[in-house]
């Protein structure tokens, strides 16, 4: 499967926290993570998850998806359609997190900046780029470590396991013991 995103961005700024993404006063008020797509970064953009198309790509500053280790924020991100989060900077938490759920995440100083709701970002996680292309604005990623890539090309840590029948970090020599 190729890591290739093309689609419209969605221009949030510094500090968008997993509370903004969702907030935590929705994990016991809704039985189903379905019933909380409604509330998908609804103080930022109100009816987010209904403006949103798959593909679409969400580009922030610096510090995106600090917070809650609760994978809530990422998995409902990837439900909603969004194909790849660009940020000048991701908390690791919520990084491991979107890698889980198979959402890509790459890490840009010059694209944020410069993009603006609606502009058409391209992420090629193979190729190594991340692009604004309506400004022309083009930069280089740096590669991926084998594993993640391996888990975003599974559509993620489910995915992985499905298809393989094991964890990335089990080796395949590996016993149990008696």
């Amino acid at each position: 499967m190729a890591l290739r995103v093309r689609g419209r961005a969605w221009r949030l700024g510094d500090g968008i926290s997993t509370d903004h993404i969702i907030s935590g006063k929705f994990k016991y008020q809704k039985a189903r993570l379905e019933e909380m797509l409604p509330y998908l970064l609804h103080e930022i953009i109100p009816d987010f998850y209904r403006k949103v198309k798959p593909g679409d790509v969400i580009v922030a500053g610096k510090g995106f998806g600090y917070g809650s280790s609760r994978e809530h924020a990422a998995r409902l991100l990837k439900m909603a359609g969004v194909g790849a989060v660009v940020a000048m900077s991701v908390h690791r938490i919520f990084y491991r997190n979107a890698v889980n759920v198979g959402l890509y995440i790459a890490i840009s100083k010059n694209v944020p900046p410069a993009t603006e709701t609606g502009d058409i970002i391209i992420v090629d996680l193979d190729k190594g780029i991340v692009g604004n292309e309506t400004k022309g604005i083009y930069e280089r990623l740096p590669p991926l470590h084998p594993i993640v890539k391996e888990l975003l090309e599974a559509g993620g840590l489910e995915g992985y396991v499905a298809s393989r029948g094991k964890l990335p970090w089990e080796a395949d020599n590996l016993t149990s013991h008696p």
